[in-house]
């Protein structure tokens, strides 16, 4: 939804005007146009979205202050929470800040949801001021995860006992040392003060120089007492601020049991499963904490594998290239349970021996996550063909609409007036035959609306068990067991209750037909329950039956497509779950069960806000007043339809079909009543309303929409800018008579 209008200098070229506004709508950061006054100009749909707590007062004319507020009072800012007062006052300076400076001004917002939006104001040169919101919640996210890891790392070096020294390789300056190289070493200022004779570190980076990196080179240094110790240095060039420096971890091996007692402290305490096993055997030298968390207390890593065949493959990487990166493989943990997990190792000489130094991470949660986002990937699919469906359905309705509304109503009327039994007996067929194709497209329309129908607070069990004791009460007595575990204390849902229902009772009888006709199976298990974070309540539909086919279990929501034989499905069902859950900003998911069968997993979220009631109808009866009614349609057998049951019913009548012809009669008589269709050649519904607001104005509340286009988004703003009723096509002439009543009735009622 765009607020506003086209800028004037597109009036002479519309179709630049298109692009330009397709192409705002089309950006992912929210724009929005404030005029002097601080009052909305315009926005995109985007800006809408991203407030969806005051989306419902984002509209033309708003005042930035007043949506500020809203947002405040709402709970949509973050910093607002408990002190809306102070929230404003520094809001509002800083806006006044910003009408005193001259360029951009930007700021980051926080919402409640979890998003921060950078929010950047420019002026504009009519006093006004431009607001660009960009989605940076990832952006800050990945900062504050480059942070955190920059603080493990000073945290670790700063906390190892490790000696490290990064000097710099021309001269030996000292640009970092660890504490323990200030143990080890003194503050000393150059990394020549370490080395006993200059050869030794002229020697050392000559060998760093040829291989780039120095692993394991013992030489003797220099302490801070100036006594000679033994070590063992890892070192290694890197380039930092266009110079070069030596990285060099120092060991000391003046006492190898404390060396070994510190080595042995660290991996315990390391957060990470890491073990030493005898390449040759599998035998364990050393599992850390983590490691025996993991695997449990074993004695050979043999144990480790799901599959033993695994090991040997891994080995033989191992010894091929000296060490492995991430080798995926199904292990067996503590509980002797399967899990896919990613060993990275090195192979080392160990007191003459080869040993494996591993690690081994867990890819269980990273899997999950990968799984989900397939899930989306492939949601995201789905919605994006049941939009393109939508389209199509809802052309097709409108195509529809016209001819079906002739054969309704004239059946319908036939119906009335008939009094011979044959007779009637055939119109019976042609009646039930119209009405048939009349609701196959109102299943067109529902699969084309985005929206729910009708939303309010619903008990979700109950939902259920409804479901489920109208599939029992279409068993035939040979069907599936069908079994509730229903948890209690569930949150109320604001849903549509006959659309849940429906999407409920496809599931159980889908599953029902596909066990009898697989002639596998007999029990559907529906559960409920809350999900873990308390937004929402899952329910599944789990059957024991032969299950969905790996190579189609991707379609089976996709629109018309079916595995059963032809005339025995429609391969609407399924698509019209997913889209009824979807219109619920839910979701729907299938995958199979464990031990064989099919499970669906919906997702219905928790929505704090309650819906709106209802309102009540009122119906009105016919008018006994002579009133003349105009009728204006293209469709010439739908308005002499229409106006044969409006002139049965007392009225008089004037029908038209081009809206010139319509506003000359309207010149000329007195109308009670002005019925218009949506869609017309020359001058259409909303262009006919305009000159009826502009020459017309008393027939304003008397004018009614009768229309098969009802999708549309056009059709849809333009009825909802207008409020005036509209009634969809086919009408039936009860229907029909009672929209009239109506009309009538609410345009009496108006005050002159």
């Amino acid at each position: 939804m765009t607020i506003g209008t086209e800028p004037a200098t597109f009036e002479r070229n519309p179709e630049a005007a298109d692009l330009v506004w397709d192409a705002i709508e089309a950006l992912s950061e929210g724009i929005a146009v404030y005029d002097s006054q601080h009052r909305l100009v315009t926005c995109n749909q985007r800006y809408v979205d991203m407030f969806p707590m005051i989306g419902d007062l984002i509209e033309r004319g708003a005042v930035w202050e007043d949506l500020v507020r809203a947002g405040a009072e709402r709970g949509q800012y973050a910093d607002a929470i408990g002190r809306v007062e102070e929230y404003m006052a520094e809001r509002l300076a800083s806006g006044r800040a910003f009408t005193k400076t001259e360029g951009r001004q930007k700021r980051i917002v926080a919402l409640t949801d979890g998003s921060f939006y950078e929010t950047r104001f420019s002026p504009t040169s009519r006093g006004g001021f431009v607001v660009t919101n960009i989605d940076v919640t990832e952006r800050l996210q990945a900062e504050a995860v480059v942070r955190e890891q920059e603080n493990i790392l000073r945290t670790v070096l700063e906390t190892s006992p490790m000696v490290i020294v990064m000097a710099r390789l021309e001269d030996g300056r000292i640009l970092y040392r660890s504490p323990g190289a200030v143990s080890l070493f003194g503050n000393t200022s150059s990394a020549l003060e370490h080395y006993v004779k200059p050869i030794d570190r002229e020697n050392y980076i000559s060998e760093l120089r040829k291989k780039g990196r120095v692993d394991d080179y013992h030489i003797t240094l220099r302490n801070a007492a100036g006594e000679l110790c033994a070590t063992t240095s890892w070192g290694r060039l890197v380039e930092f601020e266009g110079d070069t420096y030596v990285v060099t971890a120092i060991m000391d091996l003046s006492d190898q049991q404390e060396r070994e007692a510190m080595i042995r402290r660290v991996l315990e305490a390391c957060p990470t499963p890491i073990q030493m096993t005898k390449a040759d055997t599998g035998e364990v030298l050393f599992s850390s904490p983590e490691t025996i968390s993991l695997f449990g207390r074993v004695d050979s890593s043999k144990q480790f594998y799901a599959d033993p065949d695994t090991r040997a493959g891994y080995l033989k990487k191992l010894r091929r290239k000296g060490s492995v990166t991430e080798f995926k493989a199904q292990y067996l943990n503590a509980k002797g349970e399967r899990f896919w997990g990613a060993v990275s190792a090195r192979l080392i000489d160990y007191d003459g021996e080869e040993v494996i130094v591993s690690h081994t991470r867990d890819l269980s949660e990273q899997m999950q996550i990968e799984e989900e986002l397939a899930q989306q990937q492939d949601q995201l699919y789905q919605n994006e063909k049941l939009s393109a469906m939508g389209e199509l359905l809802a052309g097709v309705a409108h195509e529809l609409n016209n001819p079906l509304s002739v054969v309704v109503g004239h059946s319908l009327m036939l119906r009335e007036d008939c009094k011979d039994a044959e007779t009637l007996r055939q119109v019976e067929k042609i009646s039930h035959a119209a009405e048939r194709c009349a609701k196959i497209v109102k299943t067109f329309l529902t699969m084309a609306r985005q929206q729910p129908a009708r939303m309010q607070r619903v008990d979700i069990n109950e939902i259920i068990q409804t479901a489920v004791d109208v599939a029992r009460y279409g068993d035939k007595g040979d069907g599936a067991s069908m079994e509730c575990r229903l948890a209690e204390g569930l949150p109320k849902l604001c849903a549509d209750p006959d659309q849940i229902t429906q999407v409920f009772i496809n599931l159980i009888l889908n599953a029902e037909q596909a066990m009898r006709d697989g002639e596998t199976g007999s029990e559907i298990t529906v559960t409920s329950r809350a999900t873990k974070d308390k937004k929402g309540v899952e329910i599944i539909v789990k059957d024991d039956g032969p299950g969905i086919p790996d190579s189609i279990r991707g379609r089976v929501f996709e629109p018309f497509f079916t595995t059963k034989d032809v005339g025995e499905g429609t391969g609407i069902g399924l698509a019209l779950c997913h889209r009824i859950i979807q219109s619920h900003n839910g979701s729907i998911s299938l995958s199979s069960a464990p031990k064989g069968g099919s499970v669906f997993r919906i997702f219905l979220p928790v929505d704090v806000a309650a819906p709106p009631k209802p309102e009540t109808r009122q119906i009105h009866q016919p008018t006994d007043r002579k009133i003349r009614i105009l009728i204006l349609d293209d469709e010439t057998e739908v308005a002499e339809l229409n106006a044969e049951i409006l002139t049965r019913s007392g009225f008089e009548v004037d029908v038209f079909s081009q809206a010139s012809k319509a506003v000359q009669s309207m010149q000329q008589h007195e109308y009670g009543l002005i019925l218009s269709d949506l869609n017309m050649p020359e001058t259409d519904g909303r262009g006919f309303f305009e000159i009826i607001k502009r020459d017309f104005p008393h027939l304003i509340d008397k004018t009614g929409f009768v229309t098969g286009d009802t999708m549309g988004r056009a059709s849809q703003t333009f009825l909802a800018e207008s409020k005036r009723p509209c009634v969809e096509k086919p009408v039936s002439p009860k229907e029909l008579r009672g929209f009239v009543a109506d009309i009538i009735a609410s345009a009496e009622q108006e005050p002159e």
